[in-house]
């Protein structure tokens, strides 16, 4: 047995491709020897010097694009990564398998977490927490950028993948070992083709 890698993976729980991802690194924790840190970020922040925000072009969601992220960096600061990957794991089903927009409680729930914590969604008590969380990812990888961020320790970092549907099994273990060959080229910074349409598998 080799020295497991430990791998940071940014991520904004609104956004489904980051999701797909999402699954995709549970199931490389299952077939290669790595351990994974759950860190926020946010396209609001990302986007919020645009004149538009392509995440929200007519302006009309607010606080429900910022809302998830802030429950999640509550989760972090409370309860550490492990319960944010738990509390990710039960928000993302309900957010994009079951379209539950209103689904932070019975996520955190189902995470064994307080159910209280979904009330900050509506403030701004976490801000700070998701802008230094967030700015610690796309320092690695540039403002140019979206969600998800993954860096490597020892290796490097990258945007993505942005996969749909996530690899099962050794095909999962496979594109693992191909982003962190990527990763490690100092001079590597995009391959990239259109994106098609969200399988949640």
């Amino acid at each position: 047995m080799g020295t497991p890698q430990h791998v940071d993976f940014w991520f904004d729980p609104v956004c489904p491709y980051t999701w797909l991802t999402s699954r995709w690194i549970r199931e490389v924790e299952r077939v290669r020897d790595v351990t994974v840190r759950w860190r926020v970020m946010s396209l609001s922040v990302l986007n919020e010097d645009l004149d538009v925000d392509p995440e929200d072009p007519e302006g009309q969601w607010g606080d429900y694009m910022r809302g998830p992220g802030r429950v999640c960096a509550a989760v972090a600061a409370r309860h550490g990564s492990e319960a944010l990957g738990r509390y990710l794991d039960a928000l993302g089903v309900r957010l994009h398998e079951r379209g539950e927009w209103d689904g932070a409680e019975r996520a955190l729930a189902d995470a064994g977490l307080a159910t209280e914590l979904a009330a900050v969604a509506w403030t701004q008590e976490y801000d700070a927490a998701v802008r230094a969380s967030h700015e610690q990812g796309v320092e690695l990888v540039g403002h140019d950028v979206g969600t998800p961020v993954l860096s490597v320790q020892g290796v490097g970092a990258v945007f993505g993948p942005v996969v749909s549907p996530a690899p099962k099994g050794e095909a999962a273990g496979r594109l693992w070992d191909g982003v962190v060959l990527m990763a490690g080229v100092q001079g590597f910074c995009e391959l990239k083709r259109a994106y098609g349409e969200l399988d949640f598998g």
